[in-house]
């Protein structure tokens, strides 16, 4: 296995600095478009003054949003990768965005007697009950195909039962459950940030203490069992902290495809190297600046309309995909 070499730390500076600066351009650009003075003066205005409720409330509530849930894809992305050892492997094989969607369909489109504000945290935990129902129905499987297999399975039923409802509901209902499925950072509030905001900050360290069993699952499974790893424990955490991450990501910005698929080749290719203790934080560096790149395409590219950012990220998502299984067997998990 490869090591990163001392290009990490170049590559991670480069990845905050594009963020910051796909920040500040979110802040500054739109109607009004205001100048980075008077955004940082925005800050220290009265809570009523109309620039700062534009910040404060809007544009940053965006980002922030965009930021947790770029990383945490792009970090699950790398984890079900590894784990899996799957090159194509993705959270919506866990059947989670299924059941966060399933929640939402019925809140929006069934009218189910629950306060809209709930719908954040019931999107959360729907999605989290399907992902560990997922797991559970692995739980005994020795390949990793399987596990596939069972969250393909899932999340074809739940997508059954979401046209089944979204068939029951009114025009109006539905166009409003069409923009959920769309996936879309726009108008998300403190809400929205503290729905996710938990999830990624009890997460990402998790990941982070996966790695090293990750690292030596690349030898195979009976390689790393016989040195100690527990790999069918470590399989099922891994799929269960994907379906926390992605179920909170859903439940507060719709299914967002392809960024999970993507952070964490485009990481291994920078790093060159597969070493998971470098490629899954730094996935969601990448994965943060893939989603705030994709939702500045969406608001600038037809102004004063704006493109749901989950589109973007399939229209540029699937070309990549193509170009990846392109790419030689090394450069793969």
């Amino acid at each position: 296995m490869s090591s990163p070499g001392a290009g990490t730390a170049l590559i991670g500076l480069a990845g905050i600095a594009a963020g910051a600066a796909l920040v500040l351009l979110h802040l500054t650009s739109g109607t009004p478009a205001l100048s980075p003075a008077e955004v940082g003066q925005a800050f220290g205005a009265d809570p009523d003054d109309p620039t700062r409720l534009i910040v404060v409330d809007i544009r940053l509530t965006r980002v922030i949003v965009g930021v947790l849930a770029g990383a945490a894809l792009g970090t699950v992305g790398a984890l079900l990768q590894d784990g899996l050892r799957n090159p194509l492997a993705t959270p919506e094989l866990l059947g989670v965005s299924g059941g966060a969607a399933l929640i939402v369909a019925i809140i929006t489109v069934l009218h189910a007697p629950v306060p809209r504000v709930a719908m954040p945290l019931l999107a959360t935990v729907g999605g989290i009950a399907i992902g560990l129902a997922v797991v559970a129905a692995s739980a005994r499987a020795r390949e990793p195909a399987t596990l596939l297999l069972v969250g393909v399975a899932s999340s074809t039923f739940l997508s059954g039962c979401v046209i089944a409802i979204v068939t029951l509901g009114r025009p109006s209902d539905v166009g409003l459950f069409y923009q959920f499925l769309l996936g879309s950072l726009a108008n998300r509030s403190w809400d929205s940030v503290w729905t996710v905001l938990p999830l990624v900050v009890v997460g990402f360290p998790l990941a982070l203490a996966l790695t090293p069993s990750l690292n030596t699952m690349r030898l195979g499974d009976a390689v790393a069992s016989g040195l100690g790893v527990r790999v069918g424990l470590v399989r099922n955490a891994v799929l269960a902290l994907g379906g926390l991450l992605t179920a909170g990501v859903v439940a507060v910005a719709g299914p967002i495809g392809f960024v999970a698929l993507l952070a964490p080749h485009l990481t291994r290719l920078l790093l060159g190297t597969v070493d998971a203790r470098w490629v899954v934080p730094l996935s969601g560096v990448v994965g943060a600046v893939l989603l705030l790149a994709a939702d500045t395409l969406g608001r600038a590219a037809v102004q004063p309309r704006e493109v749901a950012v989950g589109v973007w990220t399939v229209l540029v998502g699937a070309p990549a995909l193509l170009l990846l299984l392109r790419l030689p067997r090394r450069a793969l998990p």
